[in-house]
């Protein structure tokens, strides 16, 4: 199995004995360099828990993580993780610019080129103006604009997204999907997004991984054949969406209706 990112044979599980319970068991991915791919499932199936073995922030039970070809034993030089609950993983007492910098603090540059670059993705996400405002001096959206320039500006070339925009409004979620899928070509990062929502799994993805009941493994993979850049409006009425979001959806009711899916 090649590719920037790579699990074989995962399994997480808490507990030992009668009290032991499997998240995951047996996973095999592999993420390409430049690839968009979303993870759905149902609801408690262990997307979270899958995406914090992936960033090295849980170590699996069985099986291997591999990030550029090294095992992950934690977090890596070059993968950044985007939590979907930004409020809390930005740093109240520092400016949004500063909590951006926190994000480059392993990044052998001099401090001049570290706040020139902070300074190019503030702008990139649309908060010139806002460099020296603290998170609680923002809107939500904004907020969770600081959290992924502070995933950007690391250098990673992994972005691993946690459910990022599950707490903002329906419009600002839409801006902030075109606003990702922008900010990931230009800044050449391979992505991989935890979502609920069927639709932006299959909005942005090249691929979706549908994640069966727990333990969790990965059940399809439905490609997206969908042209880029996407567009909200004609994206969204394209047969190739409608198909691959219909696959999805039937996918998931078949699991929590208890359909077997081997």
């Amino acid at each position: 199995m090649t590719g920037i990112l790579t699990a074989s044979s995962v399994g997480k599980s808490y507990g030992t004995g009668t009290a032991r319970m499997a998240i995951i068991d047996g996973l095999e991915l592999s993420i390409a360099k430049g690839e968009f791919v979303s993870l759905v499932g149902p609801s408690g199936c262990g997307k979270t828990t899958l995406l914090m073995c992936l960033s090295g922030l849980l170590t699996p039970s069985v099986g291997e993580v591999r990030f550029k070809g090294q095992t992950v034993s934690a977090p890596p030089i070059g993968l950044s993780v985007v939590f979907q609950d930004y409020s809390r993983s930005l740093l109240p007492w520092k400016t949004n610019l500063d909590n951006v910098l926190f994000g480059m603090r392993r990044l052998s540059m001099a401090a001049a080129d570290k706040k020139a670059r902070a300074a190019e993705i503030i702008a990139a996400v649309g908060l010139s103006g806002f460099e020296n405002h603290h998170p609680w001096q923002v809107s939500g959206g904004m907020q969770q604009r600081v959290a992924i320039a502070r995933g950007i500006a690391s250098q990673s070339e992994l972005l691993l997204l946690d459910e990022p925009l599950a707490a903002v409004d329906a419009q600002t979620r839409a801006d902030m999907q075109d606003l990702l899928l922008d900010l990931a070509k230009r800044f050449n990062q391979t992505c991989v997004l935890v979502t609920h929502d069927v639709e932006e799994a299959v909005y942005m993805a090249d691929r979706v991984l549908v994640l069966g009941p727990r333990p969790t493994r990965v059940v399809r993979e439905i490609v997206v054949d969908l042209p880029k850049p996407r567009d909200q409006i004609a994206t969204r009425e394209a047969p190739a969406f409608l198909h691959a979001r219909h696959e999805v959806m039937a996918l998931i009711r078949g699991m929590r209706a208890g359909q077997n899916l081997s």
